[in-house]
């Protein structure tokens, strides 16, 4: 084992505040990498700052606070926000090497947390495996150079008027009801879906060799856990009964509405936690806003088609 600063050089990124830069659309700029665990830790592009180079594209960034270190490996080239701190291989090291290091880099975050112990002054010192130490066969792991396109489905860009939009109880949407399974801990591993409380992965926990037992086309809520994290499940699958509340349209879904649905839902995230369950009386009873047509009736067309209107809704 050896200590971070001896495997790479430390430092501290651009330090730049979001609220000051010129924000802008590719192909212009550049990623603007702070302190986040989503999307590579990328929340912005800017425009290139005056007397302050970009990082080239290759290095890890860090985040010291926030969602404290999420690590990842930068594809282009890039600007940070305060707190992040840039990790330079000091020899020659592969895309996937980095990423092991990212991988043993999270793997220390129960050593820290957000306004109470950040890792800004220990970080360096934390101990990774040498570069001698390092898995042999993860060397025959093969990572292809696929580039998502950030291309649209729509081309024309769609607003959102929040200001006309009306209240729909969840309950007149959706039926909401449990799963009537037993939970993973008795299964054994195979290629079903195991929807549990996590907020990773589209709640998948596990997959098991089990006959799935809820459909397609149907939307999962953490009822325990990760508190109200919501997500599509496109193909048939179980869940926890404990866990997870599954949601049936009461209408014609689709990915594209059950997407605009999902980040509504989560809104409500803020309501609920560990000693607060979001069960099935609550989500039933829970509003949501929604864009609705003249009749006053959701405006589903209008949902679809402002998410294919989004940047990458071609990859969905």
């Amino acid at each position: 084992m050896k200590r971070i600063d001896e495997i790479f050089n430390v430092q501290y990124g651009s330090q730049l505040d979001l609220n000051k830069c010129t924000i802008c659309e590719k192909p212009e700029g550049f990623n603007f990498v702070n302190r986040s665990e989503k999307n590579c830790g990328v929340s912005a592009r800017i425009l290139e700052e005056e007397n302050k180079k970009p990082f080239p594209a290759g290095l890890i960034t860090v985040a010291m606070g926030g969602s404290i270190l999420s690590s990842f490996v930068q594809q282009e080239s890039f600007y940070t926000g305060q707190n992040v701190k840039i990790l330079t291989p000091k020899n020659e090291m592969s895309n996937l090497t980095k990423l092991y290091y990212c991988y043993c880099i999270e793997l220390n975050r129960f050593r820290f947390s957000t306004f109470g112990r950040e890792a800004n002054y220990s970080f360096d010192s934390l101990l990774v495996p040498d570069l001698e130490e390092i898995p042999t066969d993860l060397s025959n792991i093969a990572i292809s150079n696929y580039t998502l396109s950030n291309r649209s489905i729509f081309s024309k860009k769609m607003k959102l008027h929040t200001n006309s939009w009306k209240y729909f109880n969840i309950s007149d949407l959706f039926y909401v009801y449990a799963s009537k399974e037993e939970n993973a801990m008795n299964r054994s591993n195979g290629c079903v879906p195991f929807i549990s409380s996590t907020q990773y992965s589209n709640g998948v926990s596990m997959r098991v060799d089990d006959v799935p037992t809820l459909p397609e086309n149907t939307i999962t809520i953490a009822r325990n856990g990760s508190v109200g994290s919501a997500f599509y499940q496109p193909v048939p699958y179980c869940a926890s009964p404990d866990d997870i509340r599954i949601l049936k349209p009461r209408f014609e879904l689709n990915k594209y509405i059950a997407l605009f649905l999902i980040t509504i839902i989560e809104k409500e995230k803020f309501r609920y936690g560990y000693g607060r369950k979001f069960g099935t009386k609550r989500i039933n009873a829970t509003k949501i806003k929604l864009p609705t047509t003249e009749s006053s009736i959701p405006d589903w067309q209008f949902m679809e088609n402002y998410i294919k209107s989004l940047s990458y809704s071609i990859q969905i």
